[in-house]
């Protein structure tokens, strides 16, 4: 008799994991290997093997270099090299990136479908794989025109994401404030997130609901039990939680991850700013079992100048 993929990855949970999981989720349902589209994704998500990462870049990393930011042309800072994306790929190569997350703002605004197929194929040239794409998108407007062309343009960007080939798109659900002040908005973002969700699961594209917007792990953890699809989890960013506790809150959410977005630095609740420490992310990331891409965003001044060093660090790191 097959066993299932939720009871083989379950002695791979440690305990602490299982206590977890045992409040955040209702128990896990058969996975056959014959039907493994009955997957619960309000579940975390199964793992084959031990940790696995695969190390890219961010453009946004690179943002002030690039000729358009959301549509609209502008002067690349003069600090240093301007890019392209078949640019931003080179530099991945010349930094020894296996991945490259292709932010969407940074696209030129005529861009096609020929366009997202030629990135397509200079980025299979180079050996470089695009783990995904990001867009900028707010669930947590309120009912109305503007929630509507958010969800229209979100729609466009998967499947723009797959043309390119990209299996990941970061989505943001929206903000803490917004639902905090107007708590009927959760469940208009939850419908918005479950249409994505079907187009997506249509596509092969996971969604990736990010930690952005001062989304507690409560916000976050609730949004993904509801909308409840096995093409979306979250896009965990490392400096996202500006909490007295971030990695515990980093522990909540990672099993579920289907992408990471690592910063180098982090933010206390009133702004100030602090050094990531990589060993405590990495070893997060190794507790949870967490198998994917671990993305480099670099928001820091000269980037030129310290990406270098924090790929070297961060590799360090995750080895």
């Amino acid at each position: 008799m097959q066993q299932s993929l939720a009871n083989q990855s379950s002695d791979r949970i440690r305990p602490r994991r299982r206590q977890f999981f045992s409040a955040a989720c209702a128990a896990a349902a058969a996975v056959s290997f014959t039907n493994p589209t009955t997957l619960m994704a309000a579940d975390p998500f199964a793992r084959h093997g031990g940790p696995r990462f695969r190390i890219g870049l961010a453009a946004y990393s690179l943002r002030n270099y690039f000729s358009f930011m959301k549509g609209k042309s502008r002067t690349p800072d003069a600090s240093g090299k301007a890019i392209d994306m078949v640019g931003f790929l080179d530099y991945c190569v010349d930094q020894g990136f296996e991945a490259a997350e292709l932010t969407s703002y940074f696209f030129p605004p005529d861009a096609d479908s020929q366009y997202f197929l030629e990135l397509k194929r200079q980025a299979f040239l180079r050996g470089v794989t695009i783990s995904g794409t990001a867009i900028g998108n707010n669930f947590t407007l309120g009912a109305g025109d503007k929630l509507d062309r958010e969800i229209e343009t979100a729609l466009e960007w998967i499947d723009k994401a797959a043309v390119m080939g990209a299996p990941h798109i970061r989505f943001f659900a929206g903000t803490a404030k917004q639902l905090d002040e107007h708590p009927q908005r959760l469940d208009q973002a939850i419908e918005a997130m479950k249409q994505c969700a079907q187009r997506a699961g249509e596509k092969g594209v996971f969604l990736g609901i990010e930690n952005h917007g001062n989304l507690r792990p409560d916000q976050l953890l609730s949004i993904i039990q509801a909308v409840d699809h096995p093409w979306v989890g979250i896009n965990l960013d490392t400096g996202n939680f500006h909490s007295e506790d971030p990695y515990g809150d980093l522990e909540k959410c990672v099993p579920y991850a289907v992408n990471v977005q690592v910063k180098v630095s982090m933010k206390k609740p009133d702004g100030t700013t602090y050094p990531a420490d990589f060993d405590r992310v990495a070893a997060i990331l190794r507790d949870s079992n967490y198998q994917g891409f671990v993305i480099l965003e670099y928001e820091d001044d000269a980037p030129y100048d310290k990406i270098p060093a924090a790929t070297a660090e961060l590799r360090k790191s995750l080895a």
